[in-house]
């Protein structure tokens, strides 16, 4: 804490600057880096070159139906809708950070993906007989994946940092991404299909460190537009409803084919609905007069689909997916009820879109969950073949048991953890360098500092602002009661 603390002293020291990196550089030199690094190292994989015909044949494979493009694309399409409609949508709450937040995350993801797949390219699927990195359909939603997670970090700075910085938290976020789930799933064997730990535990936490190390502790400068209006939460609304429908496709996208991808759809599937009933019920019980809170609705209700990422396709049983979507619905809304004022109070986080209620603690929930249901597997539950294929018992783990592999679960969540909180203070230092043309306090949650904005209608009567993202919404409202009044007396 003490050496951040001085890095941050230090960079305050040298704002006055005058380097900067402007984004048209940044991007025009980033994408011809793309371009260099696909030239020398990507390939298309068997199923995807020419040569299809030729290994068909030499494999007996009888049908062009077996090509793993017809098996994985309708859930890519799934997921890549994901990525830039649901959580771009989801970031529109602001009222005056809408082009921002939907955006930004273009930005992200277009950038992310492609640096992604290098990346976990040269961990997963380089062919050292030629030094090439052959992708597929697979590699393609496994980069969306990747890029979920810088995605989640970007939720908790929303309206607070420049879109170089941003670039430069998805390069680095990107990085760290392939290799802590290189050394969970491949070092550790640990199981995650839908990411509980490697996508939503490591994203969260590499995000709130960030936060933390970007405090700003004069943000009240720009309070008036830490606040949603009504079409801003209706459009982030169409973001939940995108994720929520698509979830299913998400946590089994990349399941083994068969049992496993059937399996996670289901559990997902019903510990999302088991969600969105408990989160309605508790939002109503803790507002005031028994109203639904929308920033509860719009995330809380998506938090059964990261807890159960991760034994999403073990044999949770039906009714234990409802049980962690009633329990991730409980704790999600609670913690926008309660932890996330204490965070920015207390811990000096600003959780802009309240990842740690959504991703951080619904993360490391599904983390536990599916080491317990790892250890907890047994013959008579999966049969002696499911289990090995469930667990991929082959190989070098050919005689592990399911209590060691709960233990390696538990083991891949705390590098998760670790490569977040870690990565994310290293990232935050970075970023706080006065080179990155981040916002004055008083810009922050404005468009108007980075795009050409439409000048409001004059005509148009002031609609009320809500601010339910933060703890002082009912000040807000009463405040207005009091001016409508004395418009109402005069």
């Amino acid at each position: 804490m003490g050496a951040c603390q001085s890095f941050r002293e230090m960079c305050d020291r040298t704002k006055n600057t005058n380097i900067r990196f402007s984004l048209p550089a940044v991007c025009v030199v980033w994408q011809s880096a793309m371009i260099i690094l696909f030239g020398v190292f990507i390939r298309y994989d068997e199923e995807a070159d020419a040569h299809w015909v030729e290994h068909r044949k030499a494999n007996n494979i009888s049908s062009d139906i077996e090509n793993d493009f017809y098996f994985r694309y309708p859930s890519f399409q799934d997921v890549h809708v994901m990525i830039f409609v649901g959580f771009g949508f989801l970031m529109t709450f602001l009222r005056r950070y809408s082009f921002g937040g939907v955006g930004f995350n273009f930005l992200i993801a277009a950038f992310g993906l492609q640096w992604a797949l290098l990346m976990q390219g040269w961990f997963h699927s380089l062919d050292y007989t030629d030094g090439k990195i052959k992708i597929g359909v697979e590699s393609l939603i496994n980069a969306d994946f990747c890029v979920a997670g810088c995605l989640i970090a970007y939720g908790a700075l929303l309206g607070k940092v420049s879109p170089v910085q941003l670039l430069v938290l998805t390069l680095f976020g990107i990085t760290l991404y392939a290799v802590e789930e290189f050394i969970i799933l491949d070092l550790i064997h640990a199981r995650d299909a839908g990411g509980s730990m490697v996508i939503h535990t490591f994203g969260a936490y590499y995000g709130l460190s960030i936060s933390w190390m970007l405090y700003r502790p004069n943000l009240d400068q720009s309070s008036s537009l830490q606040r949603s209006v009504y079409h801003s939460d209706v459009f982030a609304m169409i973001g939940t409803l995108f994720l929520w429908m698509f979830w299913p496709s998400f946590n089994s996208a990349i399941a083994d084919h068969g049992d496993g991808q059937h399996r996670a759809a289901i559990n997902t599937y019903l510990s999302l609905a088991a969600t969105v009933l408990t989160t309605f019920a508790v939002s109503s019980l803790f507002q005031k007069h028994g109203k639904l809170d929308m920033v509860h609705i719009q995330n809380s209700t998506l938090a059964g689909g990261v807890a159960v990422g991760t034994a999403a396709e073990f044999m949770l049983m039906p009714y234990g997916s409802l049980i962690v979507g009633f329990c991730c619905g409980i704790v999600s809304t609670l913690g926008y009820v309660y932890l996330t004022p204490f965070l920015e109070k207390y811990l000096k986080i600003q959780d802009m879109c309240g990842i740690h209620n959504l991703h951080a603690m619904p993360g490391v929930i599904g983390g536990i969950v599916g080491a317990i249901t790892a250890a907890a597997a047994s013959e008579t539950v999966y049969g002696h073949e499911g289990l090995i294929n469930t667990f991929d018992f082959e190989g070098e783990f050919k005689y592990m048991v399911p209590t060691v592999q709960g233990g390696h679960q538990a083991g891949g969540l705390c590098v998760a953890l670790c490569f977040g909180i870690g990565g994310g203070i290293f990232v935050g230092a970075i970023l706080r360098l006065p080179i990155w043309g981040d916002p004055a306090d008083d810009n922050c949650f404005d468009d108007e500092p980075y795009w050409e904005v439409p000048e409001d209608e004059e005509s148009v009567p002031p609609m009320l602002q809500y601010n339910n993202h933060f703890p002082n919404k009912d000040v807000v409202e009463s405040n207005f009661t009091v001016e409508q009044d004395a418009r109402t007396r005069s």
